[in-house]
């Protein structure tokens, strides 16, 4: 049966006439044509940039376009955002980092950071590191998007599929379009007794009929999105009979279903093995100077556990917890709390910076490997067949060991800047591709 599911989207890919209604919104709704890795220069809600591995003419282009402004001499000298112009920013930038931090070692007053002004709308906020948390989802369309607008676009398609495969297309939306997962398995195996009693007692007129008002059909059937489809695909049809000293509605089970109940335990098996359709968090890739880096600190709400009014009430207590801090207490005690402290979020910003001081961004579930941040790396770089390794801001090296634990376990939530250290020589003047060098924001 999953083999079918598998089947049932892979023909609705191909065919145009289910092709996703709308185009997503893009992060910035400025006129110029702003992919996701670009400049915060106007706020939107999410973005639906298909983000594809560049074509051929893409990387040539890319390749041409630094080896222009970098590369190779020319005789015109005039232009913006070239490799050596990036070069110079990035070394002017890190020589008053080093300038700042040593007159901080020697207690001068350093040029303090800009204000954190809070906010009314937090996307006007241009300290926000990311407007957001956004989704791909292969199956339906190239858009990437918000998980809520993933979750209208997933109904609508759903929805869209009812009349050429009711039955699967049903249970799909039954997995897909409700929230509560307990009240889903409650559903599921409520829906599945119903046809078990039809298929294992095809002679019992009383398992072909269900009251709309029975309790157990209220609590566990009734309002959940994707049921009655389900049910009049399997057959049933509501009608209104005798009951008692009056009338009722009933679904009531086509006799003629009875000559077929092989179709029916093929229903009950895709009910039970349909699965959601998932999404996958999309890394909303930005490359950075040290500078943009610098300002962009703020994490949105999207990255919480916890509502905004907890968030509020959790930085109202950080003084408290600070004075905590200063009492003794044990390692455990100490890792405890930490890590409560950290399971808050759900989501982990992870900035690579590489030897030429260039950052490259990426947003990542607390729940994913290093690994992840490695293959994540690998695709960027120049050369990912060269060996390197990865550090904390602190000299600690991540080493092969490490790659199997989740960005929890190596304390790397909610925000982590980790250093890029090639492994013996390296001639490469930049360490990204240049289709993701291009990407750099504006300077």
């Amino acid at each position: 049966m999953a083999d079918k599911i598998k089947k049932f989207f892979e023909k609705k890919k191909v065919e145009a006439k289910f092709k996703m209604a709308g185009p997503g919104h893009k992060l910035s709704d400025s006129s110029k044509k702003a992919g996701p890795s670009g400049s915060d220069k106007s706020v939107g809600s999410s973005y639906s940039a298909q983000r594809v591995t560049p074509s051929d003419e893409a990387k040539q282009a890319a390749a041409a376009a630094l080896a222009r402004l970098g590369g190779e001499k020319r005789d015109t000298p005039s232009f913006n955002t070239s490799l050596a112009a990036i070069q110079a920013q990035v070394k002017r930038e890190l020589e008053a980092e080093k300038k700042r931090l040593a007159a901080e070692k020697e207690g001068k007053e350093a040029t303090p950071p800009p204000a954190e002004k809070p906010s009314v709308d937090e996307d006007l906020s241009p300290l926000l590191a990311v407007r957001g948390v956004y989704f791909k989802c292969p199956l339906i369309g190239p858009e990437i998007l918000s998980k809520e607008e993933w979750k209208g676009k997933i109904k609508e398609f759903l929805y869209e599929q009812l009349a050429d495969e009711k039955g699967l297309t049903a249970c799909l939306i039954i997995h897909s379009c409700n929230k509560n997962k307990d009240k889903v398995e409650q559903c599921v195996e409520t829906l599945s007794k119903y046809l078990e009693n039809i298929v294992n007692n095809p002679n019992e007129d009383k398992y072909r009929k269900i009251r709309l008002s029975n309790r157990i059909f209220q609590d566990k059937v009734a309002g959940m999105e994707g049921t009655m489809e389900f049910l009049e695909a399997a057959g049933f049809s509501q009608q209104t009979l005798p009951f008692q000293d009056g009338q009722e509605p009933f679904l009531v089970f086509n006799e003629s279903g009875l000559q077929d109940l092989e179709s029916l335990q093929l229903l009950i098996d895709a009910l039970r093995s349909a699965e959601p359709i998932s999404l996958e968090l999309d890394r909303n890739m930005q490359v950075l100077l040290p500078s943009q880096a610098a300002q962009k600190t703020q994490l949105p709400s999207d990255f919480y556990t916890l509502t905004p009014e907890e968030i509020k009430r959790e930085q109202q207590l950080r003084t408290e917890r600070i004075e905590n801090s200063m009492v003794l207490r044990t390692k455990a005690m100490r890792e405890k709390e930490e890590q409560r402290e950290m399971k808050k979020y759900k989501f982990a910003l992870i900035r690579i910076r590489f030897p030429d001081g260039i950052l490259l961004q990426g947003t990542f579930g607390v729940y994913e490997k290093l690994s992840d941040i490695i293959e994540f790396v690998k695709e960027n770089v120049v050369s990912p067949e060269n060996e390197f390794v990865l550090t904390t801001g602190t000299g600690h090296r991540l080493v092969e060991g490490d790659y199997g634990k989740n960005l929890l376990e190596l304390h790397l939530v909610p925000a982590s800047i980790l250093l890029f250290v090639s492994v013996g020589e390296t001639k490469e003047e930049s360490f990204l591709k240049p289709e993701v060098m291009i990407q750099l924001q504006s300077l």
